[in-house]
């Protein structure tokens, strides 16, 4: 995207002069005529530094902003309203300068000519692939809008199950966070008073009392030392994730914890049914919503298997008898494109079984946050118990001491 300078006069004749951004001189022009400028001079000239550019390339283009995006561009064009013209609006509108600096350039390559896929496959980063085939399958096809009204409503779906499922560890986080707030404060403010208070009077100390001052004097005396070694250690973790020895261990890790891991599991086919089956319903081949489908995946296990049920699919193997073949699939997914492939329903088919995952979920979702509740409480309670013994039991030999 570059920027010009132009010098125009206004339907008064009056000059005016400013700064316009296109992808091209031809496409800048074009956009100085829509607003009913004639243009005298337009030269390119090199970004300005401001403000509010600076800021957007920090922040960052959420869920919610594709989501919203969708929903009323799918408005809007059932209703009539031309594709560059919708975008145009859009942009306008929305509060997320990033994001509009994206819609600024995917409105100029529309106008230019370019079709909307080609534009939103410049973005993966906002747009997925699974996105940016659905658009170009619902333009190719001539069934743009409607297809565009049923990707609308599949993200709002995934919107909405995201939210439940952050919504029920809100309040496990919160209590998680005023623990590790606690703690930071008992090491570094409440236990070396008491040690200074100890040391005055040459009392002996229990072993747990010394644990808690020797835990106290590395809090306060090497904080630094243990946000490097905290910091260090999560990006050596991340860069070990990202090897797939380590992307391979730590999916199958947390697939096996408890509750959390079934979540999980839970999580990834939700997602996997619904999506697979709005490519089948938009008219996207099986073959090539599978391979699709691969990347999007969040667990290399899946990924891994997916790999392979797409290679016996292309050589004509059935999908149901084919999903049977791999662990982290359970039966029923297997059963069900069993039944989809004898109907011919296998959009409906799956579409039920990503609501039936999703109430799966809703009650694993329940039974974690129940389950979590009294284990926070039990740790809780030891950890301030075992403060509470070591801070009160040589205040009580102190006083045992004075009798």
């Amino acid at each position: 995207m570059a920027f010009f300078t132009y010098k125009a006069r206004d339907g008064m004749g009056k000059m005016v002069t400013g700064l316009v951004e296109a992808p091209s001189s031809q496409v800048a022009a074009r956009l100085l005529r829509e607003k009913a400028l004639f243009v005298i001079s337009l030269k390119e000239t090199k970004q300005r530094f401001t403000l509010r550019g600076a800021f957007t390339r920090f922040k960052r283009v959420g869920f919610g902003d594709v989501v919203n995006f969708t929903r009323q561009l799918a408005t809007m064009v059932v209703a009539g309203l031309s594709l560059p013209d919708a975008i145009a609006i859009l942009r306008t509108q929305t509060t997320n300068p990033a994001f509009a600096s994206t819609l600024a350039d995917i409105e100029h390559q529309v106008i230019g000519g370019g079709n909307l896929a080609d534009s939103l496959a410049k973005y993966p980063s906002i747009f997925p692939p699974i996105y940016t085939a659905l658009i170009r399958a619902g333009e190719s096809s001539g069934t743009f809008d409607q297809v565009l009204t049923r990707l609308a409503e599949t993200l709002e779906a995934q919107q909405e199950f995201r939210s439940k499922v952050r919504g029920a560890m809100i309040y496990p986080v919160i209590i998680v966070i005023g623990m590790i707030g606690v703690v930071i404060v008992m090491m570094t403010v409440v236990v070396p008073k008491l040690t200074d208070l100890y040391k005055d009077f040459g009392i002996s100390l229990p072993a747990s009392t010394q644990f808690l001052i020797i835990t106290s004097h590395v809090f306060v005396r090497f904080w630094w030392l243990m946000i490097m070694i905290l910091f260090g250690g999560i990006w050596l973790f991340r860069k070990w994730q990202k090897t797939s020895i380590g992307e391979l261990a730590v999916d199958s890790f947390v697939l096996r914890l408890p509750l959390f891991g079934e979540l999980q599991k839970k999580i990834i086919l939700v997602d996997f049914t619904r999506t697979l089956a709005m490519l089948i319903a938009s008219g996207i081949h099986i073959l090539d919503g599978l391979h699709i489908l691969q990347d999007s995946l969040g667990n290399v296990l899946f990924r891994n298997a997916m790999s392979e049920i797409s290679k016996k699919v292309e050589k004509g193997f059935p999908m149901g008898a084919t999903f049977a073949q791999y662990d982290v699939f359970p039966p029923i997914v297997s059963q069900m494109m069993k039944v989809g492939e004898e109907t011919g329903k296998l959009d409906e088919t799956l579409l039920k079984l990503s609501k039936y995952f999703e109430t799966e979920s809703d009650h694993l979702v329940k039974g974690l946050t129940t389950a979590i509740e009294p284990i926070i409480m039990v740790v809780l309670g030891v950890g301030v118990g075992f403060i509470v013994i070591s801070v009160i039991t040589p205040i009580y030999n102190l006083t045992s001491q004075f009798k």
